[in-house]
C-alpha cells in the first residue's frame, strides 16, 4: 500500500506543479535540493522527536498548518506575534488557547538555519512538512511536499475570525466555509480525518454531549459528562476519537456510532443517506484508499494562495518579520 501511496502522490505532486502559484512561480517537491538537501531530514528529525517527548504533538503540527492555509493561503501568517501596529492570528476564536506547537517550530527553524548555514528554508514550507512528517510519525501514510512558499509579512485576526471553520457549524456553512477555498466536499470529509489525531477542549464539545442526545452515543456521552461539566471549567480535554495517536480510521468508525467528539463530525454522518455520509462509511471500510486521498487532499491544501517569488520573504524567526 505504501509503494502504491508514493506513487499516487507523486502523480499527484506533477499535476500540481504544473499549475501556477499565485505569482506564476510553481512549487516543487524538490526545491530545497540545492539550496539545502538536509533541510528535510533535519525537519523530520526535529519533530520526530517533539512527537516521542509529547505524541499529542503531532496534531498540534498538522492543526497548525490547517488553520495556517485557511486564512490568506499557506503563508505562515499564523506563527507570528502580535505588535504595536498588528493583531495577528493566535487569539483569533478558533486559535486562542487552542493551537499549540509554536515552540516546536521555532525548534525546527533554528535547526534548519543552521544545516541550511543560512536562512534558506522558509516558516511556510516548515509547517508544510512538518504536518507530513507528523502524519508519517504517528503510523500514516507519507505523501509528497510541493515546497518554495515565502513567508507573509503580516497577518489578520479578523481574516482568521472570517476564514477558520468553528466546531458549532453545520454541514451546510461547514461546506460553503470550504468551497470558499476551492475545497470539495469530498476534500472536506478527508481533510476532516486528521481527526484521527488530538483532542479538544470542553468549551468546544460541551454543547453537543448536553444538548445533542438525538445523534450521541449514550455511554459515550455518559464517559465525558465528568470530564466536561455543564458549566464551569473549560479547558479538559477529550479525544476526538479512540486512537488520538494514531493515524487509523477509527474516526469515520466513530462518526458511524455516534461517537463524534465535535458537532462538526457528526455532521459529517447524519444516518439520512446524504454524499457525506457515504464517503464517511467508504473510508471506514476502506483505510488504503483513506490514505490515498488523504495525501492528495493535504497537496490541495498546501497548494492554498501561495506566496512565490518575490513575494513576501523567508523569515529568520518565524514569529517576526525580517528587519531592515
Amino acid at each position: 500500500m505504501a509503494a502504491i501511496l508514493v506513487c499516487f502522490a507523486v502523480i499527484a505532486a506533477a499535476a500540481l506543479a504544473g499549475a501556477p502559484g499565485a505569482s506564476g512561480q510553481d512549487l516543487t517537491a524538490d526545491y530545497y535540493a540545492e539550496s539545502c538537501p538536509q533541510a528535510l531530514a533535519t525537519i523530520q528529525l526535529v519533530v520526530g522527536a517533539a512527537i516521542v517527548k509529547e505524541p499529542r504533538m503531532g496534531a498540534s503540527l498538522v492543526r497548525l498548518h490547517f488553520h495556517d492555509c485557511f486564512v490568506n493561503g499557506c503563508d505562515g501568517s499564523i506563527l507570528l506575534d502580535d505588535t504595536d501596529d498588528m493583531i495577528g492570528e493566535k487569539t483569533a476564536q478558533a486559535n486562542n488557547m487552542s493551537v499549540r506547537g509554536f515552540s516546536v517550530i521555532d525548534a525546527i527553524k533554528s535547526a534548519v538555519n543552521t544545516a541550511c548555514l543560512g536562512n534558506v528554508v522558509s516558516c511556510a514550507d516548515i509547517l508544510a512538512v512538518a504536518a507530513r512528517d507528523s502524519i508519517v510519525a504517528l503510523g500514516g501514510s507519507s505523501y509528497d511536499v510541493l515546497l518554495g512558499r515565502r513567508d507573509a509579512m503580516t497577518a489578520s485576526l479578523d481574516d482568521a475570525d472570517d476564514s477558520i471553520p468553528n466546531p458549532f457549524m453545520d454541514l451546510p456553512e461547514l461546506a460553503a466555509n470550504f468551497e470558499s477555498q476551492g475545497l470539495t466536499l469530498r476534500d472536506l470529509v478527508v481533510l476532516s480525518g486528521a481527526h484521527t489525531l488530538g483532542y479538544s477542549r470542553c468549551v468546544f464539545y460541551r454543547d453537543r454531549i448536553y444538548n445533542e442526545t438525538g445523534t450521541l452515543d449514550p455511554a459515550y456521552a455518559a464517559s465525558l459528562d465528568a470530564r466536561c461539566p455543564p458549566a464551569g471549567e473549560d479547558e479538559p480535554l477529550a479525544s476526538l476519537d479512540d486512537t488520538p495517536t494514531t493515524v487509523d480510521t477509527d474516526y469515520y468508525q466513530g462518526l458511524m456510532q455516534g461517537r463524534a467528539l465535535l458537532h462538526t463530525d457528526q455532521q459529517l454522518y447524519r444516518g439520512k443517506g446524504g454524499d457525506s455520509d457515504g464517503m464517511v462509511r467508504y473510508y471506514a471500510e476502506n483505510p488504503d484508499k483513506f490514505a490515498e486521498d488523504f495525501g492528495a487532499a493535504m497537496l490541495k491544501l498546501g497548494g492554498l494562495s501561495p506566496l512565490t517569488g518575490d513575494e513576501g520573504e523567508v523569515r529568520e524567526d518565524c514569529r517576526v518579520v525580517n528587519q531592515e
